[in-house]
């Protein structure tokens, strides 16, 4: 083998992805006792998300945007960006991302790194899932509500998915962000299999993707 699996920075075709079917998945652990109640145990600290494009593909044009970008990333070897049509903002669907749509942290006066983020539900039962790979352009930031603009307020760190302030926040300042993103995915399958015979007569292919944990 003369290269090493990795993540390529590629968008799966849009058009395809907007009509895909998935969603989060969560193993957990559960033993009935016999008392008849319930032992339950999370078996994984996030959800895993998986996702089937065949929904997406509505004419053989998106046939052939699919199986260039599966060549392309040598099948399931190479991971790719992957737009989730149900949840990709900061915010709400309805909504558009703002810079205080998520709290990343609260500045202490020297930390500098703070993880891209976003919570689902309400206090203590909330949950944080990791963002790794947020679509840049988007990336709103703002300390204590004020928005930080300028080109050298701050980087992403693409390696660890932390935003990195130039300056760090003063102590007990609020870290927020808005922004879109996109779910690291690779293909589950070895090979694509389509028969034109097959689509023609309202028959998709199956295109089965499967989110990555990245290093």
């Amino acid at each position: 083998m003369t290269e090493l699996a990795s993540f390529h920075d590629a968008l799966f075709p849009p058009n395809v992805s907007f009509g895909a079917s998935g969603g989060p998945e969560r193993r957990n652990e559960i033993v009935l006792m016999t008392s008849g109640r319930e032992r339950r145990n999370l078996r994984t600290a996030h959800s895993r998300r998986s996702y089937d494009a065949g929904t997406g593909v509505k004419s053989i044009q998106d046939v052939y945007d699919v199986l260039a970008f599966f060549e392309a990333r040598r099948g399931s070897f190479h991971a790719f960006r992957f737009r989730d049509p149900f949840d990709n903002m900061s915010c709400r669907p309805e909504q558009t991302p703002g810079a205080h749509d998520q709290l990343l942290g609260i500045g202490d006066g020297s930390r500098t790194r703070f993880s891209l983020i976003k919570s689902y539900g309400e206090g203590s039962d909330a949950y944080s899932r990791p963002i790794r790979k947020p679509v840049l352009p988007s990336l709103l930031l703002a300390i204590d509500g004020e928005s930080q603009e300028t080109p050298d307020a701050f980087v992403f760190d693409d390696s660890t998915g932390e935003i990195i302030f130039t300056t760090a926040p003063a102590a007990g300042a609020h870290v927020t962000a808005g922004f879109r993103f996109d779910v690291p995915v690779r293909f589950d399958a070895e090979r694509m299999s389509v028969n034109l015979t097959s689509f023609r007569a309202g028959q998709i292919p199956t295109i089965p993707l499967i989110e990555v944990l990245l290093p």
